[in-house]
């Protein structure tokens, strides 16, 4: 696990120190060592954490004649058996890593490399022959790659930090990745928040020469074709077999390991699928906070105590939350706002005292159907049998019950759901998954803001992929639109950029690409059934983690902003957001702010995620976009720590 970075001139030269700037703002993504490749035009380097081969393993690593060099975050855990076949075709290794392999199996198949991988990567290969940079990600998007070009220049970096410390790179925000930003709390790829720069969707390549590029996508999820005719025990017994082959693949480490226990079943199944496999007691690690109706402690230790794991539990107390938000936004790079990356990144330092590499649950909802809202979602579609005018004017009608004093009350779920009835599958889905929604736009949006946007539709970025979708099944339908948005946007972003901000490697055996097929491949109701989620896994899992575990409501990852921002908290959202140099000005009215601060303080409405959205928007410019460049007396302190 590492992170990477470099700059390619087809028509000049390229800075050493700078490499060397670029590779110190992402340090904390590979304290073990640095490594640099730099050439005619070319300046590639990489941050590592060791874990496979840790004495022999450091990067770039290059072919036979070096005229090929490679660097790669991530890990391949199919590189044993292509380092097998390799050296049957004549290839020569000189090291035991993962990554080397990327380098022969490019020799063999070039760019179609990427069809053989199984794992999570971002990587780049400079081809010094043919003067080509390609740059590939893997299937689901675990690890982040951003990249730009301007004229015979590209970047590319793990980290906006890393690549913000090139003057050359503009700091100017991208107006239309702040709108799908503040609809959706996060940016989604191919957008970054800067403009000139890109986010390189999964499963997709980009091949660089020096007269333009071109990208590639190499695979997506299959919802058409079904296991009909399967007998149910068969296929539990082929799901059982798949999490624990790809939980045993993940367990190939020479650092310790350990897991992330939230009491969910996913991660349950995890810690299961590792303490059947493992001659040692599992390493577990679990958070909570005070609010009984966000703790899942409790059943956190149900699971540890059932698979006897040497567990380890932190509690989140909302003083660390001011502290912490500048934080997020420098390792973040881009506003992102999803609250359980406070908890995540508390977790990830919890787990960094004690291990290296922490497997984990991601990835469970969206293959077997487990959200909440794919039950919600599909509430309004009882009601399609209405004339529209008529289900147009059902919002009209409750809209005197005012809203709910919380996003899970009663008034508040009708009111959402009103407004649905009237929308169309695609609008509705859309609007779940959205904190400053469609139809609020207009009133918290400035003027001039709005109009920078064009003729941009709020609900597009998940719309359009809806429309796209091959899926017939409704539930299929939300899993193919979350894997392509939603899961990739937030929940990876999230927990790769938590555990890399403490030297930790996060692992996913739910989203093992050949896992993940066969989840699209069962039909629609062994996901979803009736008002039961998840059908299929609780059925497989039923006797190996406690019923308890199963049957359980889902609580989900979520933070007391709302008691927060109305007891402890409730004068920051204030201090920051209308504060009179607030650069949040320029996207939203500070009276719709101040609006909102006084609503939810009141208890008249449940404003929190969007106070919350605001705050890291803030924050991001504060400490990303108007952040100063790393000077060369910053790198003096980690010379003698980071051999290059």
């Amino acid at each position: 696990m590492c992170g990477i970075v470099g700059k390619i001139n087809f028509d000049g030269p390229v800075d050493a120190a700078l490499l060397h700037r670029m590779c110190h703002a992402m340090r904390h993504r590979g304290p073990s060592s640095r490594g640099t490749y730099v050439t005619d035009g070319v300046a590639i380097g990489m941050q590592r954490l060791a874990i496979i081969d840790v004495a022999g393993g450091d990067q770039p690593m290059f072919n036979e004649d070096r005229s090929i060099a490679v660097v790669m975050n991530g890990e391949i855990y199919n590189f044993q058996a292509l380092r097998a076949e390799l050296l049957g075709r004549g290839h020569t290794f000189s090291s035991r890593a993962d990554t080397e392999v990327l380098v022969h199996l490019y020799e063999e198949v070039g760019e179609r490399m990427v069809e053989r991988l199984r794992g999570m990567f971002a990587f780049a290969v400079w081809d010094s022959r043919r003067r080509e940079l390609l740059l590939g990600r893997d299937r689901v998007g675990k690890k982040p790659l951003f990249w730009s070009r301007r004229g015979a220049t590209v970047w590319f970096a793990s980290e906006m930090m890393a690549m913000l410390q090139d003057p050359e790179v503009e700091r100017t925000p991208n107006q239309l990745a702040l709108a799908n930003y503040l609809t959706f709390q996060y940016v989604p790829d191919p957008l970054c928040a800067f403009a000139g720069v890109e986010k390189l969707p999964p499963a997709t390549t980009v091949r660089f020469t020096a007269d333009g590029h071109s990208t590639s996508e190499y695979w997506a999820l299959d919802y058409e074709h079904k296991l009909d005719n399967a007998p149910e025990p068969e296929l539990e017994e082929q799901l059982r077999e798949l999490l624990w082959e790809a939980t045993r693949l993940r367990l190939i480490s020479e650092v310790p390991l350990g897991a992330f226990l939230s009491g969910g079943i996913d991660s349950s199944a995890v810690v299961a699928a590792m303490a059947h496999q493992m001659s040692e007691p599992v390493k577990t690690f679990s958070i909570g906070f005070g609010a009984q109706d966000f703790d899942e402690l409790r059943y956190a230790r149900i699971v540890a105590e059932r698979f006897s794991t040497d567990h380890h539990e932190f509690q989140v107390e909302p003083e660390a939350l001011s502290s912490v938000i500048p934080k997020l936004a420098c390792h973040y790079g881009e506003p992102f706002a999803d609250p359980s990356a406070i908890p995540s990144f508390y977790l990830a330092e919890l787990t960094a005292r004690h291990v290296t590499v922490a497997l984990n649950g991601d990835g469970g909802d969206e293959s077997f159907g487990g959200y909440r809202r794919y039950v919600g979602s599909s509430l309004p579609a009882r009601f399609d049998w209405l004339p529209r005018p008529l289900r147009r004017l059902i919002p009209h009608l409750v809209r005197p019950l005012g809203e709910g004093d919380r996003l899970n009350s009663n008034r508040t779920r009708i009111q959402r759901l009103a407004l649905t009835i009237a929308m169309d599958e695609r609008d509705r889905y859309a609007h779940w998954m959205s904190s400053f929604h469609a139809t609020m736009h207009g009133r918290t949006f400035t003027p001039q803001f709005a109009r920078s946007l064009g003729d941009w539709r709020a609900n597009s970025l998940l719309t359009d992929r809806w429309a796209a979708s091959t899926a017939t099944a409704r539930i299929d339908r939300m899993l193919d639109v979350d894997v392509h948005s939603y899961l990739p946007g937030d929940l990876l972003v999230k927990m790769d950029i938590a555990t890399m901000a403490h030297s930790v490697e996060a692992r996913s055996p739910f989203l093992d690409h050949q896992l993940m097929e066969f989840a699209a491949s069962l039909p629609a109701h062994l996901k979803l059934h009736g008002m039961q989620g998840k059908r299929i896994l609780k059925s497989a899992l039923r006797g190996v983690i406690p019923d308890t575990i199963l049957d359980r409501p889902k609580m989900g990852f979520g933070v007391p902003l709302l008691h927060w921002f109305r007891d402890e908290l409730k004068d920051l959202p204030a201090e920051v957001l209308l504060d009179p140099g607030a650069r949040s000005k320029a996207y939203v009215f500070p009276e719709a702010v101040e609006k909102m601060i006084r609503e939810h303080q009141a208890a008249e409405a449940d404003h929190s995620l969007r106070l919350w959205v605001l705050l890291q928007l803030e924050y991001w410019h504060r400490e990303v976009v108007e952040s100063p460049l790393l000077e060369d007396r910053d790198l003096v302190a980690v010379a003698h720590r980071e051999p290059d």
